[in-house]
């Protein structure tokens, strides 16, 4: 009896040997009143013929282990057959021992993986992929993420002949967002709790919105990045000024809203892949992740694996735990895993010591500049009484020793830019972000909210030594805006999880890298671009990193080569994806190396 369609035999028999286990999985979530939501497999072809339909089957056997005390928060019937409920540990191994039941499976909680792009990456001259007629331009680019903010220029859909016949989406409206904001281009718009809901209880709608509506901002980021129109006078307060414009900016895009404040719930995840399939996308693009598994027992490989055999192309992001060995997540092999590189685009600013020596870092800060003359300078380390006051956590800085000064933080454990609200309520004037050995040299440009600039591990350990052994310490901090053509590009970051996928060794995972080190692309309307309570700022656009910004750009290429080579299965897709050719470099450790951009 088979739950899940046609598969290859290694998916076939993990699934039978795992019909035999239930196990506690490292990343399992809430637990309260004894119970857990699990996602139950079954065999489609083994229901019993009493029952009519398959929704009660599966209500007559989750009664029949929990008497009434369990209710089904989703069925599942497209890229798997079952349900997910809220049970026990004892109510789990009984229904796994019934009949037709393939898996009992503990939900699994996902965290998110936090413009000038295509001309990076070559493909300026794109449009040829998509020929000026109605039928090339639709292909849909499904969403899973937080939401969407549809009121962005980013989807607008001048230009966009009707929605394809064959769409079946919706646009569900709910609070703050009207079942009338999808168009032409953002054709679909769809949100999924119920698996959130019954682990953490009703969405707290004073901190997100109960609709497809994205508070957050990562969804709207990773949806115009995939498939954005083109927005000329795009920048983030006058960063990365110029036209920015998705992968595939003439594709159609459609967003499942599964992640809310408290993480990406698998039983969401699972309905929204479904829900997608059935709707009718040509590719669908995952900016999270949960950890590692045996496939059978990750949600979103069972997911992608139906997504696959029915010709869906599946990105996801591999993580951001690198730069360690076998890091990374959605290792799958019908899975195009996603790792993040570098463009070739920076924005540098310069940190100048009283001492004469100058160091380069990056920031996008763009408000009011510190004094031309010396500001006096000190150790983060050095104004507090906390063993974490290097860090410039919340409370520890002392204000008499911090005012008018330029504070060196540590990077680490806090946000990055949090550091900055510390060191401004203390009075400081300025900030200097240090990376340890941590980050080494890799900088991130954040959007500071006060003179702030990041500096690498070397010239940090440079400051925190002047800053100690001189008597009067100063510094100042000169911003120079945005520059290109940065070499050497691509750099896989520092932060992008590695192989090898520890499942199956012997499949190199990620599948590439794409740029993913400060991106450039649509926001949320309902948070600053740091996305720290308490940050006024709003903005049209963002520039953040991870490879969450990474995926998405693969996503939209594989809607460029989809209307390319309609009849390429997803596998196929990969090979076509532009990738750079260098010489073989001899005897030297490829395993930063980038495989293709």
């Amino acid at each position: 009896m088979r739950c899940h369609g046609r598969r290859s035999a290694l998916f076939a028999v993990a699934v039978a040997v795992a019909a035999a286990i239930v196990a506690a999985a490292a990343a399992a979530e809430v637990v309260h009143d004894g119970r857990r939501t699990y996602i139950v497999h079954c065999s489609h072809a083994a229901m019993p013929s009493e029952f009519a339909a398959h929704g009660d089957w599966y209500a007559s056997s989750l009664q029949s282990v929990s008497g009434g005390a369990a209710a089904v928060i989703y069925t599942y019937d497209t890229l798997l057959h079952g349900y997910s409920a809220r049970l026990t540990g004892a109510e789990a191994r009984a229904l796994e021992a019934q009949p037709g039941v393939l898996l009992v499976n503990p939900e699994t909680r996902y965290e998110l993986h936090t413009t000038r792009t295509p001309e990076f990456l070559g493909l300026d001259r794109a449009e040829a992929l998509f020929p000026e007629s109605n039928t090339a331009s639709d292909v849909i680019v499904g969403v899973l993420d937080t939401g969407v903010w549809p009121e962005r220029p980013s989807y607008d859909d001048a230009g966009f002949g009707p929605v394809p016949a064959g769409w079946k989406g919706k646009c569900e409206g709910g609070s703050d967002f009207n079942s009338s904001a999808c168009n032409r281009k953002l054709i679909g718009a769809r949100y999924f709790l119920a698996g959130y809901e019954a682990s953490k209880g009703p969405v707290d709608t004073s901190k997100e919105s109960r609709s497809p509506r994205d508070n957050d901002g990562h969804g709207t980021h990773t949806s115009s990045t995939a498939a954005g129109s083109a927005v000329r006078g795009a920048d983030l307060l006058g960063y990365a000024s110029g036209t920015a414009k998705g992968m595939a900016p003439r594709a159609r895009v459609a967003t499942y809203k599964v992640c809310w404040v408290g993480g990406c719930f698998s039983s969401d995840i699972l309905k929204g892949m479904e829900v997608a399939v059935a709707d009718g996308v040509d590719v669908l693009s995952l900016s999270l992740g949960g950890g590692t598994s045996d496939y059978y027992r990750d949600s979103i490989a069972v997911g992608a694996y139906s997504a696959m055999e029915r010709g869906i192309f599946v990105s996801c992001s591999a993580g951001n735990a690198g730069p360690g060995a076998a890091s990374l997540t959605n290792g799958a092999p019908w899975i195009t895993t996603v790792g993040a590189g570098t463009l070739d685009r920076d924005f540098p600013a310069y940190v100048t010591l009283g001492n004469g020596n100058k160091y380069n870092g990056v920031s996008l800060y763009n408000g009011k500049q510190l004094p031309t003359t010396p500001v006096p300078f000190i150790y983060a380390g050095n104004a507090s009484n906390s063993s974490m006051g290097a860090l410039c956590m919340t409370g520890t800085l002392i204000p008499a020793k911090v005012a008018g000064k330029i504070v060196l933080c540590d990077r680490g454990t806090n946000a990055r830019v949090q550091k900055g609200f510390v060191v401004r309520d203390a009075g400081g004037a300025g900030m200097v972000l240090a990376n340890t050995a941590a980050n080494g040299e890799e900088l991130v440009a954040d959007a500071h909210i006060l003179p702030g600039a990041g500096v690498g591990e070397r010239a940090g350990n440079a400051m925190r030594t002047y800053a100690s052994s001189d008597p009067k310490p100063t510094a100042n901090i000169v911003f120079a805006g945005t520059k290109v053509g940065i070499q050497p590009s691509p750099v896989v970051a520092a932060f992008s999880s590695r192989g090898p996928n520890t499942v199956t060794p012997g499949i190199l995972k990620p599948d590439l890298i794409a740029p993913g080190v400060n991106i450039l692309a649509a926001w949320s309307g309902s948070v600053g671009p740091s996305g720290i309570a308490g940050d006024d700022r709003r903005t049209i656009f963002n520039i953040i990193s991870g490879t969450s910004m990474s995926c998405p750009h693969v996503s939209g290429l594989a809607a460029l080569l989809r209307s390319a080579h309609q009849r390429v299965r997803p596998a196929g897709l990969v090979q076509r994806a532009p990738r750079g050719g260098q010489p073989d470099p001899g005897d030297v450790d490829l395993s930063d190396r980038p495989p293709g951009r």
